[in-house]
């Protein structure tokens, strides 16, 4: 991809470069998982221990799963939703929706994404969400209070990330 837009001009390749950080140890996974008491879905488990720890990927790029962004001073609309997701027992909490929630969100968006953890940022207020638990479990959701809900984007995170690669 990287080859492929030396610009970086395509959407938040400026912020990712393209890069992949460290892949992440078992033993460390591990210890992410016991501390949040979840278990991680399988495909993003393997993303992280076989690939890489973010950050490239759609939007503005993956989110890492045990650091925050190593660019030290540097506001990010994201950094707000990371440091909530680590909040304890924030993650092993349902997730509370059976069903998308088209259109507006009224009221705070923060009961809807318990039980789900930040993958990306697309801009503007509009995140990417991995479901950790329940009926839903892998599937990836974007949440747009103002304008698109909370709606599911793709079964799993392998075809959501595979979507961006094969994208032009």
């Amino acid at each position: 991809m990287a080859a492929r837009d030396p610009g970086l001009v395509r959407f938040g390749a400026d912020t990712h470069r393209y890069e992949l950080g460290h892949r992440l140890p078992e033993a460390e996974i591990r210890a992410f998982e016991e501390s949040q008491g979840i278990a991680l879905p399988g495909e993003y488990r393997s993303f992280v221990a076989e690939v890489g720890n973010g950050p490239a990927g759609p939007g503005h790029g993956l989110m890492p799963l045990t650091v925050s962004r190593p660019e030290a001073g540097e506001e990010w609309a994201v950094d707000a939703e990371w440091r909530e997701d680590r909040l304890p027992g924030r993650l092993a909490e349902p997730f509370p929706l059976t069903a998308p929630l088209p259109g507006r969100i009224g009221g705070p968006a923060d009961a809807l994404t318990r039980g789900t953890l930040t993958l990306a940022e697309q801009g503007c207020g509009i995140f990417i969400r991995l479901v950790l638990n329940g009926p839903r479990v892998g599937q990836v959701w974007q949440i747009d209070p103002d304008w698109g809900g909370f709606v599911p984007v793709s079964p799993g995170f392998r075809t959501w990330y595979t979507d961006w690669l094969e994208s032009p």
